[in-house]
């Protein structure tokens, strides 16, 4: 039986007439970068460094020009140069008289100090000749941090979009996958609708830009086998994006704080670190997808992060090279032959490009230290209080930030360390958790901490003293105090009269109550423990001390706790064990004020 009507082909057959082109990214990867996905190959990164912050710091607040050569000055080092500083060959490691034969006109500010017996710290004209007598303080740059971190925070969107990541004083990195989920939304309303046949593994159709407009920021040229006559695909339009939010961020820290900042942006929080460095000051690199390889390859492996140090130089010694374009000729086996199989694959994985480390909003203070190494070294006990006074009130300043008067977080221990000739000896001592924390009370733990070293014997001559708070714990949200189960005597002398009005009312109208339950001879409860005592022959003792529904301890009914020697919390004057510290430090020992393969939780002076 034949049709009266004409076939008509359901596809294009003609050779004339083309398939649209399908991008390569799928909706499965749409979908995870609305999830921020460390997975996703279209996620953006960004990290911002801030441009010589410590001298920017000083520049500002003195109302210095720009274009002024300015460094700041700790004791007889410096440790911080400004850019136009370093036109004229300043660095970190000349002294004070050499940097002022390079440059006659350079401006050099002395870091804020805490003098000893002052209760807070200040700029001092000749801070720099008393080193015996003051101690560095960077809390001026560490409130700068607070309002900068603070900026980039109101520029975003709210969280959970916003995901912001304080990695260092002076350097922030940005997930912005989400934020650009929602902008390509917005702009590329093609992409908004399900994928075809419910098929999240379906290519998405091509970007319909065929050219990008970078706005002059720095681009790394593409690998090899890649060229920019190739038409752009959703790597490279959502690099674009995240290109214009950082731009808008530096532009905000620039007009409402003054401060110039570099910026990285890649796929991942590795290449963007290493991006924000490519070219400063005041710039911003963008490290496209096809161009990670040729980026990567000009590089030494040791300015990849965790890669220096003894892991540096032991796939050095084993790889016979420290360059990553040389390392990338060896291969996997040969990696994991020479470094091990965990170690040689994340080195190959990481001298590729790939990181799939998260940005962590959540990132919290793990400790505080404040710290003096003495030149001269100090020889009394008088001498040795003064300085824990200024050490006390330099962690409780942070502390306040950090929200301890409203039991945001707390820390529970304090720290003492000691140095006596080459010897280190540290007392441990913990907070007591049913009071306030003020200066008082973290002064007192502290003289009673430094008592214990004194008496151990040989204190003094001291080179070295460091105090320092830890442990730190959030604060119960939704809870009430003891205060709150309780009411005042005018209320419960009112309670006690309405609840003997409601008695006589009931006794006026009869008892309606049910009656009671005669009391079993041998209850359920008696029962149960008696078959507790028989099955596993527990002592009294130990059947005793159970937890009573009515808030006590040992079968009490009082909402007293009780403890026993062992469960009894030890009081400040009684050693603990030896603390093994966390996170970096930064004081007079450590003059650059970095902090160098450490956790940037660490909060430090």
């Amino acid at each position: 039986m034949s049709s009266s009507q004409q076939f008509v082909p359901s596809s294009p057959i003609s050779p004339s007439v083309g398939r649209l082109k399908k991008s390569k990214f799928t909706y499965k990867h749409l979908s995870q970068l609305a999830l921020s996905s460390t997975a996703c190959p279209l996620r953006v990164i960004a990290h911002i460094d801030l441009d010589a912050f410590y001298a920017q710091c000083e520049g500002v607040r003195l109302g210095i020009a720009e274009d002024q050569p300015l460094a700041v000055q700790q004791w007889q080092g410096l440790i911080a140069i400004n850019y136009p500083a370093r036109k004229y060959g300043l660095t970190r490691h000349i002294t004070i008289t050499e940097a002022k034969k390079l440059c006659p006109h350079l401006i050099m500010q002395h870091v804020a100090t805490w003098r000893e017996g002052d209760a807070m710290w200040a700029y001092h004209e000749d801070a720099f000749a008393h080193i015996a007598t003051h101690k560095v303080s960077l809390d001026p740059y560490r409130l700068q941090s607070r309002r900068i971190l603070a900026c980039i925070k109101d520029i975003l969107p709210a969280p959970p979009i916003q995901r912001v990541e304080k990695a260092s004083v002076d350097e922030v990195f940005l997930d912005l996958s989400a934020q650009i989920h929602s902008i390509l939304l917005e702009r590329y309303p093609e992409l908004s609708g399900p994928a075809p046949y419910d098929d999240p593994t379906e290519c998405l159709p091509r970007p319909p830009t065929t050219a990008l407009d970078w706005n002059t920021d720095a681009l790394v040229d593409l690998d090899v086998d890649e060229t920019e006559d190739d038409d752009p695909d959703w790597d490279d339009i959502v690099m674009l994006l995240g290109s214009e939010i950082v731009r808008s961020v530096r532009a905000a820290i620039r007009e409402r704080l003054e401060y110039t900042c570099s910026a990285g942006i890649a796929r991942n929080k590795m290449i963007a670190k290493l991006g924000s460095a490519h070219k400063k000051p005041n710039q911003q690199t963008i490290v496209r997808n096809r161009a990670v390889q040729h980026f990567m390859g000009g590089f030494k492996f040791t300015k990849i992060r965790n890669l220096g140090g003894k892991l540096g130089e032991e796939v050095m010694a084993k790889t016979g090279t420290e360059q990553v374009k040389e390392l990338l000729e060896v291969s996997l086996g040969q990696m994991k032959t020479k470094l091990g199989d965990d170690t040689g694959s994340w080195v190959y994985q990481i001298i590729r490009g790939e990181d799939t480390s998260e940005v962590n909003s959540r990132t919290q203070i793990k400790s505080m230290l404040s710290a003096k190494s003495f030149r001269p070294t100090i020889n009394s006990y008088d001498q040795a209080v003064k300085w824990l006074r200024i050490f006390v009130a330099d962690i409780f300043a942070r502390l306040v930030e950090e929200g301890v008067l409203e039991n945001k977080r707390r820390p529970r221990t304090v720290n003492l360390h000691h140095r006596q000739g080459g010897q280190m000896r540290s007392r441990q001592a913990p907070i007591p958790s049913g009071r306030p924390i003020d200066e008082n009370v973290l002064f007192d733990i502290s003289k009673n901490l430094l008592g214990q070293v004194i008496v151990d014997g040989r204190a003094w001559p001291c080179a070295n003293l460091q105090l320092s708070v830890g442990g730190f714990e959030d604060g119960p949200t939704g809870n009430r105090g003891i205060g709150g189960f309780l009411v005042r005597s005018d209320e419960a002398k009112s309670m006690k009269h309405a609840l003997r009005e409601i008695d006589d009312s009931v006794s006026d109208h009869g008892d309606s109550r049910p009656e009671k339950r005669p009391k079993s001879e041998h209850g359920a409860i008696r029962r149960f423990f008696s078959r507790q005592g028989t099955s596993h022959g527990e002592s009294d003792e130990e059947t005793s001390s159970t937890y009573s529904p009515a808030g006590g301890i040992d079968g009490s009914s009082s909402p007293t706790a009780h403890f026993s020697d062992a469960q009894r919390p030890r009081g400040h004057d009684e050693e603990m064990e030896r603390w093994t510290g966390e996170g970096s430090r930064i004081d007079s020992d450590n003059p650059a004020g970095k902090i160098n393969g450490s956790s940037p939780n660490a909060q430090t002076a």
